[in-house]
């Protein structure tokens, strides 16, 4: 099993660099760069209107940056100088299992199924109607369709196409038994309680086959119980597939106990970058957080793991106060 440590920054599978986004007059995101390690759990961390979810639009596709560029690299024998390359020259690279996507030229649609970037939202989006297998066999169209011969071949049953959706299902139920949801693949994805329906889509997600999973606010609203199975699903994601995963989350009890590399952002710009260990202790971190109402203080400081539970709060032990 591979060592999960910032070392991995060294293998990066996603690069972004001098990213900037406004919107008219107001920066979201202000000279951004960063790099994702192959096969690690990366947070994007940062209070409410920190840019969070703008760089997960640019990287997505959803948005195109103003400035800067996003460089996917599927294979490990992807140079710097064959990044900038491609630069000059607007073009991809791929080429014997390796290539280069510049997402921030490509169609929103072509990242997840070129680049491999795949993305979940704040609001579940899943097919209420369908059932849970349903949604994951939905998810993987495009491979469906390529075997069809774009319906012909679906519409006459041929063995092409009979071969593949055997595949699909059996990809979509092997998710469902590691999301522990197999028992309800016949249920509508509607009944399935809120941890499940969030479980669901990461797995809807993965049977796209990407190298980066994109994951906005996987936590929010999940109960102890929920956000432990969560941590262990991801986990798996991660160590069985070498899949990376970069996620937005606040709740800081997730983050600090599943990822290998965190990224810190305040209005736009980047404040810290490292370890868990290294964030914790980072004191602009620390005022960033800290500048919350005072009812709020003492749970974010447990939650980063800087006071105790029954450590009184002293505001005078912040940066700053007695300067």
């Amino acid at each position: 099993m591979k060592q999960h440590t910032i070392d991995a920054i060294t293998d990066p599978v996603l690069t972004v660099e001098h990213l900037t986004m406004q919107f008219g007059g107001l920066v979201a995101v202000d000279d951004l760069s960063f790099n994702i390690g192959r096969g690690d759990i990366t947070a994007l961390i940062g209070p409410n209107g920190a840019g969070k979810t703008t760089v997960f639009n640019c990287i997505t596709g959803f948005y195109k940056p103003t400035e800067g560029r996003i460089a996917m690299r599927r294979g490990r024998n992807v140079s710097d100088e064959t990044i900038g390359a491609l630069t000059e020259t607007g073009r991809q690279f791929d080429r014997q299992g390796d290539a280069v996507y510049l997402l921030e030229r490509m169609a929103d649609f072509r990242i997840t199924e070129q680049a491999g970037v795949a993305r979940t939202f704040q609001n579940i989006r899943l097919f209420g109607g369908m059932t849970v297998l349903e949604n994951l066999l939905v998810a993987q169209h495009n491979k469906l369709m390529k075997a069809s011969n774009y319906s012909i071949g679906g519409l006459l049953g041929l063995p092409g196409y009979r071969r593949a959706a055997d595949r699909a299902k059996e990809i979509a139920i092997e998710w469902l038994r590691h999301a522990d949801l197999l028992d309800r693949a016949d249920d509508p994805a509607s009944d399935l309680s809120y941890g499940a329906q969030r479980r669901l889509e990461i797995v809807r997600a993965m049977c796209t086959e990407p190298s980066l999973l994109c994951l906005d606010e996987p936590a929010a609203g999940l109960n102890p119980r929920e956000s432990n199975e969560l941590n262990q699903l991801l986990r798996y994601i991660r160590d069985s597939h070498d899949v990376s995963i970069l996620l937005i989350e606040h709740d800081m009890g997730v983050v600090m106990e599943i990822s290998d590399h965190i990224i810190v952002l305040e209005y736009g710009k980047k404040i810290a970058d490292g370890t868990a260990a290294e964030v914790r202790d980072d004191p602009a971190v620390i005022a960033a957080y800290l500048g919350v109402d005072d009812d709020e203080v003492d749970q974010v400081e447990e939650d980063l793991g800087l006071r105790k539970p029954d450590q009184p709060y002293d505001k005078s032990d912040l940066p700053g106060e007695n300067t």
